[in-house]
């Protein structure tokens, strides 16, 4: 029998706070544990919570960017449930009236295009973190926590069971980060745990509309890792139905290393965690004109700069696309296309040597000065270097941002044009290679043009071709 893997993801997003969601404790990343704690993110008698006006904003900013509708009312809710990161034994999140309803995601999946709708959206505070003696749960002697985390403001995006495989739920959350961070309402730090995933995952009869039992992976701290698990899920579920078994509700932990999901415990449904109104917090009322101010800040989203490059600068959906994927990068370009014209050299330049390098060094793309990318690709250009050279200016540039023209004059880099320099090295290649000499003067071709690639080769491709020859020509006859 065939089936067709369903599933749905919960994304949780740390908003780009410098304070808790409910007290002023900070959001920094890194410090020291249980340093950021106060009784009000701690849970302790008599601790009253605040909201953050800040969380909220940046809340509603990503629900529009992901075309989700505000409700001008919702409410915090307590939800129960005790685990030791969780030092109140309730989470404050919002239940039956969250902050925004609907939404959608458009991408590509292999030149299809997919529309990947969303259940919804909503604020809660994050749980602490645990900290285990081993590389996981399952070989650690204990466990510390650290309520550092404990506070911090998150968005919940639960999407509609519309995902049909790993690599899909992988592109639909490449483009969900991508998204997210042109709204500037988080990071989107997976290594340092501001994006988050969790999957439910289920199988069904190919054609059938009815759901199958669902199981949900956690602890998948990649885009890499959401695509292996959700694949190695579906085949273990589907080997079960094969064999006429049948699925239990349940939450598994991926294993990265073993690259395994490993049941953990039976799953809760909604009922388990006893939701009621949090008593200490009014209801969020927003007003229509709060909203539409927000609405009007949105920056210029992913698919629209996709886009606009291709219909404004001509370039090719690949180009467009890695340029789209940085924000950064995608400014630098634009920034330097003010000036130089060639759009499609400079793209490529960017897209591929550039970005390698910035990469390798650990810099953002704003760290480069597009006026020195502009004169580098204007003495290539202009013939004043050649691309091996281009290229080590390049990596100048990135490292300690160098005038490209003040080293090439420094160290003398440019083109070799003056006959004076040039015939010497022609006359000695010339001198080394007789044979081919006698081969020009026999007529063959091939032999001129493996003694100009010696003479370029000599001067490490700094030579003037045109020269080169002319001077070859001149020695031979």
């Amino acid at each position: 029998m065939e089936f067709e893997t369903v599933i749905g993801l919960e994304i949780h997003l740390e908003l780009q706070t410098r304070s808790k969601l409910f007290c002023s404790c900070s959001t920094a990343f890194g410090r020291e544990p249980n340093t950021s704690c106060c009784p009000v993110c701690l849970g302790l008698p008599g601790s009253l919570p605040v909201l953050n006006r800040k969380a909220v904003e940046l809340a509603i900013i990503a629900a529009l960017s992901l075309q989700s509708e505000i409700q001008k009312e919702s409410r915090f809710d307590r939800k129960n449930y005790y685990y030791p990161d969780l030092p109140k034994a309730y989470q404050i999140s919002q239940y039956d009236r969250p902050l925004a309803l609907g939404g959608f995601i458009e991408m590509k999946n292999e030149g299809v295009k997919r529309k990947i709708n969303l259940e919804r959206i909503h604020i809660e505070e994050d749980p602490g973190k645990l900290m285990h003696s081993g590389e996981s749960i399952f070989d650690s002697d204990y466990s510390l926590v650290d309520y550092n985390r404990a506070g911090i403001p998150l968005l919940e995006i639960v999407t509609k069971p519309d995902l049909r495989s790993g690599r899909e739920a992988r592109l639909f959350l490449e483009e969900l980060r991508c998204i997210l961070l042109y709204s500037g309402s988080s990071d989107c730090r997976m290594e340092q745990g501001s994006l988050r995933c969790d999957a439910n995952i289920s199988l069904r009869p190919a054609g059938s509309k009815t759901l199958g039992t669902r199981t949900e992976v956690k602890n998948m701290n990649s885009f890499r890792a959401v695509e292996m698990a959700l694949d190695y899920e579906a085949g273990r579920q589907a080997a079960i139905l094969s064999a006429g078994g049948s699925i239990i509700q349940q939450t598994c932990h991926w294993d990265e290393g073993d690259r395994k999901a490993i049941p953990l415990r039976g799953k809760e449904g909604s009922s388990d965690y006893r939701y009621f109104p949090e008593p200490d917090l009014l209801p969020l009322i927003l007003k229509s004109d709060y909203i539409e101010t927000l609405a009007a800040s949105l920056p210029e989203l992913p698919s629209q700069r996709r886009i606009r490059l291709m219909e404004e600068y001509g370039l090719d959906p690949a180009d467009a696309a890695i340029l789209t994927e940085n924000r950064s990068l995608g400014d630098l370009f634009e920034v330097a296309a003010g000036e130089y014209k060639d759009y499609r050299n400079l793209a490529r330049w960017v897209r591929g040597d550039l970005l390698y390098l910035l990469k390798g060094n650990d810099r953002n793309p704003s760290e480069v000065a597009p006026s020195l990318l502009i004169e580098l690709l204007t003495m290539l250009d202009e013939g004043e270097i050649n691309r091996p050279v281009a290229k080590d200016l390049l990596a100048n540039i990135v490292k300690n941002g160098t005038n490209p023209r003040e080293l090439v004059q420094q160290k003398g880099l440019g083109r070799i044009a003056d006959r004076e320099k040039l015939q010497p090295v022609v006359e000695k290649v010339l001198a080394e290679n007789k044979d081919a000499v006698d081969s020009i003067k026999q007529g063959r071709k091939k032999a001129f043009a493996f003694l100009v690639g010696k003479v370029m080769a000599a001067t490490a491709g700094r030579a003037d071709p045109e020269k080169v020859q002319k001077l070859l020509r001149e020695l031979i006859n």
